[in-house]
């Protein structure tokens, strides 16, 4: 059984004392990280990170049991490994850097987590080639229909909740906990999960500045292959706006 995420001080994460009348609660989750640094070996461990939509982002993309296509075969999320080569959108196969996991408990009213789910053939034939259970962090390098007219063939790093129709694509709240990563590889080019091509994480470096000297400590500590936020490098695609957007990843 899944331990919800715990309730803590908003001061624990903050630069220092808060103004009386101004403190709150902010839940804290455990997450799983694991990482290639850059002479090869593997840094795995836990981090304690706060309940923001920022820190979610970096975990919440790809369910359990997504299966990624690697230079070997597809390989369930679960089961990959920092090293571990999985094929981009233009046929490459690039080394994952970087793994997070962490348990969303969709029965905690304050955790609750809608997941987005894609029937095989949404998107063509074998496009994806089985359903897929995506996170809200999910992004597809797809363009939405009321993007088109202004974007023409451009792709797009888009929420996989924007293709929600209720018939290939739907909404879908799990009765129980449900594990959730997110990855990274050497470039940010898109990658293959099920015969669809989706994003790696990367964040936004205007949610950085918006960060405390504090919680920006914590969110590099997530990635302890990096020295610093530059290290993420430029993104591959644009991404198409959403409404949260400042949880893009």
């Amino acid at each position: 059984m899944t331990t919800p995420p715990s309730r803590v001080s908003m001061t624990d994460f903050s630069d220092g004392p808060a103004q009386k009348g101004k403190q709150s609660t902010l839940g804290v989750r455990t997450a799983d990280v694991a990482a290639l640094r850059a002479d090869g070996s593997i840094v795995i461990g836990q981090r304690k990170v706060p309940t923001l939509p920022l820190f979610d982002a970096v975990f919440s993309a790809f369910a359990r049991g997504t299966p990624f296509l690697t230079d070997t075969g597809m390989v369930a999320v679960e089961d990959l490994q920092p090293g571990d080569r999985v094929v981009t959108a233009d046929g490459h196969a690039e080394r994952v850097t970087w793994i997070g996991s962490a348990s969303f408990a969709s029965q905690d009213a304050q955790d609750r987590t809608i997941l987005t789910r894609l029937m095989a053939d949404s998107f063509g034939v074998n496009r994806p080639d089985s359903f897929l259970s995506l996170g809200p962090a999910a992004r597809l390098l797809q363009t939405p229909a009321h993007l088109r007219a202004d974007l023409g063939e451009k792709r797009v790093m888009t929420p996989a909740s924007i293709f929600v129709d209720g018939v290939n694509v739907i909404e879908v709240t799990p009765p129980t906990p449900v594990q959730m990563f997110h990855l990274r590889k050497e470039r940010n080019a898109a990658m293959d999960a099920g015969g669809k091509e989706f994003g790696n994480y990367h964040p936004r470096p205007k949610t950085m500045r918006m960060l405390s000297h504090t919680l920006r400590s914590v969110f590099l500590s997530i990635f302890p292959h990096l020295s610093h936020i530059s290290e993420f490098g430029p993104m591959t695609y644009d991404r198409a706006p959403d409404e949260n957007d400042l949880t893009a990843a």
